[in-house]
């Protein structure tokens, strides 16, 4: 499926220091959300400030989203809301020489994208930025009580620690 939010920045064309302001519309909107499978996304903004050196491309600035996500118990909606600051690092795709060489990526990598020819996605970027700020399991407020009613234990119950517990009382017991 093809991102309707694709803002694609020509790398001749970005300027050390310039402002990017993307506001998604409706039809942006309704297209994010069915990918990252949310109930609906009713806001999602995002300023940059892009630097650049060489074939290295930054974007600094700060996402602003509203929406409703699923609770993985009940399918209930679940509003979130994001207002966080972002850091993307675009770099040029790795020559893939050798494909049976394993990659290591570390804790500052996770905001990399690789570009591959003469421009940059960064609504595309975002919107990648957006799924992995939330959260991946969200509950509704009923959420507890469905589980409680399936018979689902939480985790003080089904710990090491009940089992101990559920062992003493029955040593009391007797």
């Amino acid at each position: 499926m093809t991102d309707r939010f694709a803002h694609h920045l020509k790398l001749d064309q970005i300027r050390d220091g310039e402002r990017v302001e993307l506001i998604a519309d409706d039809a942006e909107r309704r297209s994010i959300a069915q990918r990252l499978g949310f109930d609906s996304l009713d806001c999602l903004q995002a300023h940059a400030i892009l630097s650049r050196r060489g074939a290295v491309i930054e974007a600094e600035g700060r996402m602003v989203a509203a929406l409703n996500q699923n609770c993985v118990v009940t399918g209930d909606p679940v509003p979130a809301h994001v207002d966080e600051p972002f850091k993307l690092i675009f770099l040029s795709e790795p020559d893939s020489r050798s494909p049976e060489e394993d990659i290591e990526l570390g804790p500052s990598d996770c905001d990399v994208v690789f570009y591959d020819g003469g421009s940059i996605d960064l609504g595309a970027a975002i919107a990648d930025t957006l799924a992995l700020n939330l959260d991946p399991y969200p509950r509704s407020a009923g959420a507890e009580a469905a589980l409680k009613e399936a018979g689902v234990l939480t985790e003080a119950e089904a710990g090491p620690f009940a089992a101990l517990a559920q062992l003493r009382k029955s040593s009391d017991a007797s």
